[in-house]
């Protein structure tokens, strides 16, 4: 029998959450499979079977436990079961009283779901096997489980959330997770010890969408990625950084941490909540690699495989409230940083040009800054900066205009 004990995740970490156990009590697992998820402050993690044998749980979902605590053990002189070999995620058939109620989903993977889903495996079968969509299930099992009469329910009543009309009178106690605890502590720290403060100013994004419209089909096939808006905007930023060295920096006690590079975090909604993945030295990127970059930690951030090391660090941050249709908003700064870019939904709006009222594609900018740090004469040229530089994509070429390039002026 041997012990399998939470790892050390972080130096700053001294505890985590059991968000889920992959493998059952009893069940026996091979050497390196995964048998549970835990949650730290900052990040989830899986944890390996160290060696193969019989599973021993000794800590249930939701229990808090320090590092080095015993998390389960693992017989290893339990004898292999037969057909060991076989998927882990198939489901257990049903018993006999659920057999008729899904005759055809008694073989259903579970994998055909999110992992984020709490669900019965019965109930898991039929929402694979009918290709239900999880969100339209009312779930009335214990701690928002699924339950073989919700998807039943749903079944029986497309196009309608049941339970949508009943409302009750009831109240539900969910216990906060750790990354939860470490958003809102920080979102509190950020309001008490910077000197925050937002300035704001609007883009016309005319040729940025135009250039999409004409080479995006190209782009994608010479690169494997999109051409989005998160390019152009880190492109920009990274300039107006290196013109404005107090945005890229922070305070450490009584010094100022000026940085020659330009590491940019992106805030990216993940379904256990926001995270801040980094994009290092940005400014050395083309456009292809930013995107690259974009896509492999949102991806990451979605299935919550996100490193400690791609979290940490980063000098600026750039958080997009548009794709949820937000029309303006103040961000809030990402301490230990000193500033943060919000982009914003990008909406038509009658605009003066030349004397002449005209439609244009028009963004909100918001740029929250520590006044302790940037000025105001900085903050706002900052973001004048990267307006220019959005409003005349062809700057960003080499972050001059081709002119004055040549007259060096």
């Amino acid at each position: 029998m041997i012990d399998i004990k939470v790892p050390t995740v972080g130096e700053s970490i001294s505890e985590v959450t059991l968000v889920k156990w992959l493998k059952k009590d009893g069940e026996y697992v091979d050497r390196d499979e995964v048998i549970a998820e835990l949650e730290s402050e900052k990040a989830t993690f899986e944890v390996n079977a160290e060696q193969a044998g019989a599973l021993k749980t000794k800590a249930t979902e939701g229990d808090t436990l320090k590092i080095g605590d015993v998390l389960c053990q693992i017989d290893e002189s339990a004898p292999k079961p037969e057909g060991k070999a076989a998927p882990a995620a198939a489901v257990q058939a049903p018993k006999k009283e659920e057999t008729k109620a899904a005759p055809a989903a008694q073989q259903a993977p579970v994998t055909a779901i999110s992992n984020d889903i709490k669900a019965t495996p019965v109930a898991s079968a039929i929402i694979a096997d009918k290709k239900v969509d999880p969100s339209s299930i009312h779930a009335s099992g214990t701690g928002g489980k699924i339950l073989k009469n919700d998807v039943l329910d749903a079944l029986n009543n497309p196009g309608r959330r049941p339970g949508a009309t009943a409302f009750t009178r009831e109240e539900k106690r969910e216990k906060m997770s750790n990354l939860r605890k470490t958003v809102s502590r920080r979102l509190v720290e950020a309001k008490n010890t910077t000197a925050m403060l937002t300035t704001f100013n609007e883009v016309d994004m005319t040729n940025i969408m135009a250039i999409r419209a004409q080479n995006k089909d190209k782009f994608k096939e010479k690169h494997g990625v999109n051409l989005g808006f998160m390019s152009f905007f880190t492109k920009a930023v990274c300039y107006a950084l290196q013109e404005w060295p107090a945005v890229n920096a922070y305070i450490d006690g009584d010094s100022i941490i000026y940085h020659d590079y330009c590491d940019v975090s992106i805030a990216v909604s993940a379904p256990k909540g926001l995270v801040v993945p980094v994009i290092r030295n940005a400014e050395s990127l083309d456009m292809a690699g930013i995107e690259k970059k974009v896509v492999e930690l949102a991806t990451k951030a979605r299935d919550n495989k996100l490193s400690m090391e791609e979290m940490q660090g980063g000098t600026f941050t750039i958080t997009n409230g548009g794709v949820f249709g937000s029309l303006m908003s103040t961000p809030i700064i990402n301490i230990p940083q000193s500033a943060i870019l919000g982009m914003h939904k990008i909406q038509d709006r009658p605009m003066a040009i030349n004397g002449k009222v005209e439609i244009r594609p028009m963004m909100y900018l918001a740029l929250s800054y520590d006044h302790r740090i940037i000025d105001g004469r900085e903050s706002v040229s900052f973001l004048v900066r990267v307006k220019e530089l959005l409003e005349k994509p062809e700057l960003l070429l080499f972050g001059k205009d081709p002119v004055k390039a040549l007259l060096e002026l």
